[in-house]
């Protein structure tokens, strides 16, 4: 599906529903009318180091997606449970459309799903704060498996040339306890991800964001990758992984140069276990 298309879904979704020509942001996004855990916190800073909060000014989901957040994460779930892992990260998103159509086990995506899908994908990402850049343009953006290698034991993949290079001089100079955690990450990868973030956040899109990259805006697409301690667990996705041998190698060898720094402009929480590559 391209842009010209969604371009007219749009302009049709606008007519039929009646709303201002903001699409992005007045058909698909709401202010946050609950609570806020402390009205007086407005800046950036500690709503990045409290990136899980609620905030009175964070833009969430209208009420009337919520069941299409639904249902679209639970088909992409399907997908992946079908292609396994590995191949999902790799799953543009044409692709995913015919194995929709081809397995009943995962069902075709409704019209409804897919203007859902492309709405979260165009919109401006700025209205709920996150300022990254968006180095995939396009929802039908793809990679291409002989650019790509798959890593022993960890069930991602890495782009050859640079991300390769970095990710083996690494291996051997911070030694056997550093392991690739996320490689690449295609649109349906990043989908999957963010729309799981948006619905454990009850629809808040400003606190997804916070945590996540939107789907387009992950360097994940283009060769950055994550990497942590090996027995470590979930805990390599959190500041406790800065406390780990890996990470002072990393950090004394100057491989992390931070992609979303502490107390950075971009929106984005500290993570520390993200190597730039791009």
């Amino acid at each position: 599906m391209h842009r010209r298309t969604f371009l007219k879904q749009a302009a049709f979704l606008l007519a039929t529903a009646n709303v201002p020509t903001a699409f992005a942001k007045t058909s698909l996004l709401v202010k946050d009318d609950t609570p806020s855990f402390d009205f007086h916190i407005k800046d950036r800073l500690l709503k990045k180091r409290h990136f899980d909060k609620n905030y009175d000014e964070d833009i969430l989901l209208d009420k009337k997606y919520l069941p299409l957040l639904e249902t679209s994460l639970k088909r992409l779930k399907r997908v992946q449970k079908t292609v396994g892992y590995g191949n999902f990260c790799l799953l543009n998103f044409d692709d995913a459309l015919k194995l929709g159509k081809s397995y009943a086990s995962i069902g075709a995506f409704s019209k409804q799903e897919l203007n859902f899908l492309e709405m979260i994908f165009y919109s401006r990402v700025n209205d709920y704060g996150f300022f990254g850049e968006k180095p995939i343009k396009t929802i039908t953006g793809k990679i291409k498996k002989k650019e790509v290698k798959k890593i022993p034991y960890t069930g991602n993949y890495l782009y050859r040339g640079r991300p390769m290079e970095v990710y083996s001089n690494i291996k051997k100079q911070v030694g056997n306890d550093v392991i690739l955690t996320s490689g690449v990450r295609s649109v349906m990868k990043q989908f999957l991800l963010f729309l799981n973030k948006a619905k454990n956040s009850r629809g808040n899109l400003s606190m997804a964001s916070r945590s996540l990259a939107p789907p387009g805006y992950s360097f994940h697409g283009v060769g950055d990758f994550d990497v942590g301690k090996i027995g470590y667990g979930i805990h390599n996705f959190t500041e406790q992984f800065t406390k780990t041998d890996v990470y002072k190698k990393l950090t004394t060898l100057g491989y992390l140069k931070f992609r979303y720094e502490r107390d950075n402009n971009l929106g984005v929480r500290f993570e520390p276990w993200h190597i730039e590559v791009v």
